[in-house]
């Protein structure tokens, strides 16, 4: 339908705990939003910045990305899509719907910064 697919928390979840290789997960929320937490294992790269740093995502790996609510990774799922990338997934809901099942948050790391998990 947009060249990507939704993952639910459930899914996303079954996935890390698996410990399953070969996913490339990425915050897309600004930095200020990342600190408040982020589901861990994820990486930062801001939506504005995606165009720019697109080249760090691995062909190889699915690429799974989220923000706060779903629309804004939706948008970055379908700029990837548009550009031939394969393997991209919207986690539905983003954050908050990770959250509100009960999920831990963690620190991420931003550019410039390193910090330890809450």
């Amino acid at each position: 339908m947009y060249g990507f697919d939704e993952l639910e928390v459930s899914e996303l979840q079954g996935l890390l705990q698996a410990a399953e290789r070969g996913i490339d997960l990425i915050d897309v929320r600004t930095p200020a939003e990342v600190a408040r937490g982020a589901i861990p294992g994820a990486r930062n790269i801001p939506l504005h910045l995606l165009p720019v740093r697109e080249r760090e995502l691995d062909a190889a790996q699915r690429v799974i990305l989220y923000c706060q609510t779903g629309a804004r990774s939706a948008q970055a799922c379908a700029f990837l899509a548009a550009r031939g990338r394969r393997n991209v997934y919207n986690l539905r809901g983003g954050i908050r719907a990770w959250l509100h099942s009960g999920q831990p948050a963690a620190a991420v790391e931003t550019a410039g910064s390193q910090q330890d998990s809450l």
